[in-house]
């Protein structure tokens, strides 16, 4: 028996298939996994049960029609979680839940863009988003940022280049909050000023606010949702306020473009009893829930921090972040983030490099980004000495380790 020949038959310009990796992970510092000791599983089972015997009829239909925004429970909870903790007061009906937020920046990728449009990013920015603009043929145009986000003055010089060469931007993609990867927090005064700036331009901002409740620096600025409702449409995510396998994200726009793209979902609607589970759970526990994943991620940041201190020395600059999931380095200009991510990947170690994390891969070359969120404090002390040695071994600068050993002498 012969196999039957697919790959003749696939479309062009499919993703490439990446080679299996050489070792089975087992310190896992990419991608945005969250920690498993913060999964509620006794009370997430007990609102599971609650929720599945008073409700659980309800699963016998798809979730379409009327109901296609989402499971109204869920959207009332979101709702009051927005109204507390980003400013935004917003009805259910402007809400709509989404099979996470790849699912919701794939639908407004879907609404505006086709090949060839211009989008505006940060300079650094989600890979996720990246990738699927380009998937949808957009040019990105990256903005310069600084240690408080994007730069307002910088924005407003690309759009009067753009506009002198008669070209318009569908929208700028930003993340003010808990930047991804930079872990900046844009200002309030800043925030006033882009919103300005946007409307002058008639330009639309698509914000992505995954990272906000995942804040241990005080309160947060509103969201630029919340300061114009009208000019920013507004995606965010339970993968970080809860847990990424739960693929429940959400759109709040103006009524026009929400009703446009529930009729480009057509899913037959967002899994109906995770809605449900997350809902029952969230309307008990929200507050508690998140101060726990914030004090755990935020302890787990700074086993992260020292750990990067201890064994790169001042090979590696950062910043320490008010909230998120990630440490965002800098190494040396001579340094590519990449040589010595294959040799890592051997001993089942893995990490983000920045190339994927910028606008011009270029401009990421000489930084990485590790997620301190899914590993054990012990795997974040193991896994930080590793890529540094690996680091510094495929790099070949010796002061590498003059620095580090300098670093480690004590004081006096």
């Amino acid at each position: 028996m012969t196999d039957f020949a697919y790959k003749h038959l696939f479309r062009a310009g499919l993703p490439a298939i990446p080679p299996p990796a050489p070792t089975k992970p087992r310190i896992l510092m990419n991608s945005g996994h969250n920690a498993p000791e913060l999964i509620p599983c006794e009370k997430l089972a007990a609102a599971a049960e609650r929720v599945i015997r008073r409700e659980g009829t309800a699963l016998a239909r798809y979730f379409s029609g009327p109901r296609a925004l989402g499971y109204e429970g869920l959207r009332r909870v979101l709702a009051e979680m927005m109204r507390k903790t980003r400013g935004i007061d917003v009805g259910i009906e402007r809400i709509l839940v989404t099979s996470g937020s790849g699912q919701a920046i794939d639908l407004v990728d879907w609404l505006f863009l086709t090949p060839g449009d211009v989008v505006l990013v940060e300079e650094f920015t989600y890979h996720g988003a990246i990738t699927r603009m380009r998937r949808e043929g957009a040019e990105l145009v990256p903005v310069a940022m600084d240690e408080q986000g994007i730069r307002v003055d910088a924005l407003e010089t690309q759009l009067e280049e753009l506009a002198a060469r008669g070209v318009k931007p569908k929208f700028l993609y930003t993340v003010p909050t808990v930047q991804n990867p930079t872990g900046t927090v844009l200002p309030l005064d800043r925030r006033r000023a882009l919103i300005d700036l946007a409307r002058r331009h008639a330009l639309p901002i698509v914000e992505d606010d995954c990272y906000s409740d995942v804040f241990w620096g005080g309160q947060t600025p509103p969201a630029l949702y919340a300061l114009a409702p009208d000019q920013v449409i507004y995606i965010s995510t339970l993968s970080k306020t809860f847990a990424p396998a739960v693929r429940l994200g959400y759109v709040v726009a103006d009524p026009a473009v929400l009703q446009q793209i529930v009729q480009m979902k057509r899913d037959g609607g967002t899994g109906l009893l995770d809605q449900m589970i997350v809902a029952e759970y969230f309307a008990e526990h929200y507050d508690a829930h998140l101060a726990e994943i914030r004090a755990r991620l935020h302890h787990k940041m700074r086993v992260t921090a020292e750990a990067v201190r201890r064994e790169f020395g001042v090979t590696a600059e950062f910043t320490e972040p008010d909230g998120g999931i990630y440490l965002w380095l800098k190494l040396p200009e001579a340094v590519d983030g990449r040589s010595f991510a294959a040799a890592a990947a051997k001993e089942g170690i893995q990490y983000n490099i920045g190339q994927e994390w910028a606008a011009d891969a270029e401009h990421g070359r000489n930084r990485i980004r590790l997620c301190f969120a899914l590993t054990t404090e012990d795997e974040i002390r193991e896994g930080v000495a590793r890529i540094a040695q690996l680091c510094f071994e495929a790099n070949g600068v010796p002061a590498f380790r003059d620095n580090v050993a300098r670093e480690r002498q004590p004081a006096g």
